[in-house]
């Protein structure tokens, strides 16, 4: 997918705050602490048509709105997926934004997921 310039502005300066993991040091997280939270942040219908196993699902557009409901320990350790890469950047900062410090964005998103073959699961 092609992304719009101001897009990309603000992924870009997102990054510049938040901190990126590979698949392999998420695995290696989860694998330590079976608390740790892979969040997937894409929209609805993909969510549903798949997404990592043992993810939760709270989308970009409602993250801000819904996060501390669910997530009211600001120590929660929280991994952010999305499709590429992009959207979780910017989930991630709005969390740190929020008091949440231990956040962080997958590199790659989904695609890396299912590159690595993380089991993936479909529907809710």
């Amino acid at each position: 997918m092609e992304h719009s310039p101001g897009f990309l502005q603000l992924v870009n300066d997102a990054k510049t705050r938040v901190q990126e993991i590979s698949v392999a040091e998420a695995r290696a997280r989860i694998t330590a602490n079976p608390n740790v939270v892979l969040m997937d942040v894409r929209e609805d219908h993909e969510w549903q048509k798949d997404h990592a196993e043992g993810a939760v699902h709270l989308g970009k557009g409602i993250l801000e709105r819904d996060l501390e409901k669910l997530y009211p320990d600001k120590n929660t350790e929280i991994i952010m997926y999305c499709g590429g890469g992009f959207r979780s950047a910017l989930t991630a900062d709005a969390a740190q934004k929020m008091g949440y410090w231990k956040v962080s964005s997958l590199i790659g998103g989904y695609k890396a997921l299912a590159a690595a073959e993380w089991p993936l699961t479909r529907g809710d």
